[in-house]
Parts: C-alpha cells; structure tokens; sequence
C-alpha cells in the first residue's frame, strides 16, 4: 500500500490522472493533508464516496509513532519515531527566535562512519521513503500545533547521508515547499551532506533555492580522512571543485559546517588552514562551528569556549563569515542520533 505523504504535487498528479481522476483531485488531497492535517480518506467530505473507497484500499496516510520523547528545559523536543516496519529515527525541534526549525534524519541508520558521531554507531540499514521524511515533520507539527506553532524552517541534518537517498530527500522538500504543501519557505530549507560531489553537482542544477550545507569538520585532507571516511573516497580538491559547481549553477554560498573538536581541529593554525582553503578555491560561504556534543563511546572531546571563540575571531580577521551555532538540548540526548543508540544498546542488552 503506497503512502501518499510526501509525493510531489507534480507526481501526485500523474498518478491520480492516471486512474481516470481529474487534475483538480490531487490539489484536493493536498489541501486535506497539508492544510487541514486530516490523515483519514473517510474524512475528506468532498472527496466522492467511491474515490475515498480506492484510496482506502490502495492508499495509506500513515504517520510514524513515537516511541520516546525528550523536551529540554530550553524548549527543544527530541523524538525517537518509529516506522511500520519497525526501523527507529530520530527526528529534533529546534525552537529559535525567527522560528521552529526540525532536524529531519534521510537514512535508517548511517554508514559514513564519521568517527565523532553517535548516528555511526550503528550503519545504515535502508533510506527513509518521502513519506517517512514528511512524517518526522508532521508528528512535529501535531505538537507543536497544542501551542499554535508549527514547523517554520528544515535541515536535512539528523542521521543519515541526504544524497545517498537524493530522490526521496528532494521529494520531501518539494513537498513541504509546495505552495499548496506545507508552504515552508525555500531559503528556510537546508540540506546538509557530508561531501558526495556528484550529489553536491547535481543539487545545484536543480534550480531550487534551498540552501545547501557541508560537512567539512577539518581544515586539511590529513586531518580530514581521520575523522572522516568519505574523505578517502573524496579528497578535499574534489569536493571543493564540486562546490565551485554548484555554486556557479544554483548562484547560492553555502555554509560550511565544522565541529570543534580539542585538540583535533581547533587550534588557531587549523583557523589559518581552513581559511586559506576557502579562499583558495574562491568558494563564496560562511561557516558555523558547532560546539561538539560529547558521545559516551567516542574519545574526542569538546574545545574550550575560550578555544571556540579565538577560532571564530581568527576566522572573521580573515574574512570568513562566521557564526557558532546556538546550542540546544544539553539536558537531554543532543548528539545526532545519540538517544537511538542507547535505545537499540539496551534493547538488545
């Protein structure tokens, strides 16, 4: 039984036409799921009984189910959702002051392997389905609606590789961009890779204007394939030539994001490094360094505030935009994918 949630209006369409249904009727079930958050085809009144019997029989809404739930005293809510079959994700609200923004997982699991996060604890078993994507988003929504809020700006940055899953993950985004969708802005939507170039290439041809992060996390190639496998398979000259296209076609920066790890990548000559890279290439981008949340099987640690800040003002002196994300969920399981790993360890302890 297909889920419809998440399918494009374009593809929605195509399909309903094909069953001998008017173009009027996929615009119709849109507004149902994505205006009104009705997820029961006997509900949708102005749907004729004998269509509403066809998308019964053939058709599913089906949202996932929560199976934990973490809200931090900052006001951030960490879900851990489970899906038909089984599979858990986990899905973040982020509440700053321009708006809600979700952190949306693409993947069942992670097999990039960065040796810093929790979500490769455990590999990649399959790629989420749009409507499992859009479901993260709308049991967010539905408690976000108790307050009269909802769902304001999305990043593709929970578990998971975005372009390893890239038809799915842009089904989704369309979808939640649609004007007749959840009308969520296109330069309030992000998605966050850790550097397939091909992806990264083909993302910018799209003529979207989402925006679109990358995970360096090292200023050198060195430094780079230690703490990340896909850099062995992509060196750094690569991806940064991957950006520069991107960049040329889509006639968007990116962002690049970097977490500060003690020792590893935050010393003022890594500033200098990263710096210079940027320049090298040309490439037009801020970057946001991202306090490191530490994950009780991994050994790094987290850099100094004081070691943050000095590589924030090293970077600035250079000319590089720059920002340190605002931290949330401290008193909860913040890391990425960090509450499923101790969830699936004890279950099969």
């Amino acid at each position: 039984m297909k889920n419809l949630l998440g399918v494009t209006l374009e593809d929605l369409t195509t399909e309903l036409m094909a069953r001998g249904e008017s173009k009027y009727r996929a615009k119709q079930l849109y507004s149902w799921i994505y205006q009104k958050s009705v997820y029961d085809f006997d509900a949708m009144s102005d749907v004729s009984k004998a269509f509403r019997e066809v998308l019964k029989n053939e058709y599913s809404l089906a949202l996932p189910s929560i199976y934990r739930k973490q809200v931090s005293k900052d006001g951030t809510v960490k879900l851990l959702l489970e899906m038909e079959d089984g599979a858990k994700v986990e899905t973040v609200l982020m509440p700053y002051s321009y708006g809600n923004a979700i952190c949306v997982s693409s993947e069942v699991g992670c097999s990039m392997a960065c040796a810093f996060c929790a979500s490769g604890l455990h590999r990649k078993e399959r790629g989420l389905t749009q409507a499992e994507m859009m479901g993260q988003l709308l049991v967010m929504n539905a408690i976000l609606q108790e307050r009269g809020e909802r769902v304001t700006h999305i990043v593709v940055m929970g578990t998971g590789e975005p372009f390893d899953n890239y038809d799915n993950v842009l089904s989704f985004l369309k979808c939640a961009n649609s004007p007749f969708g959840l009308a969520i802005g296109a330069r309030h939507i992000t998605v966050s890779t850790c550097g397939l170039p091909e992806g990264i290439v083909r993302y910018g041809m799209e003529g979207l204007q989402f925006n679109l992060a990358i995970s360096l996390h090292a200023p050198s190639q060195e430094v780079r394939q230690k703490i990340m496998p896909i850099a062995r398979r992509y060196a750094i000259p690569e991806l940064f030539e991957a950006i520069h296209e991107y960049e040329a076609n889509a006639g968007r920066r990116v962002t690049f994001e970097y977490i500060l790890l003690a020792g590893i990548n935050d010393s003022l000559e890594d500033a200098d490094t990263l710096a210079n890279l940027i320049r090298e290439y040309d490439i037009f981008a801020y970057v946001n360094l991202i306090p490191y949340n530490e994950v009780q099987e991994k050994p790094f640690k987290r850099s100094s505030s004081t070691a943050i800040k000095a590589f924030a003002d090293r970077l600035m002196k250079k000319g590089i935009n720059t920002t340190i994300r605002k931290e949330f969920g401290g008193d909860i399981d913040a890391a990425c994918g960090q509450l499923r790993a101790k969830v699936m360890q004890k279950e099969r302890s």
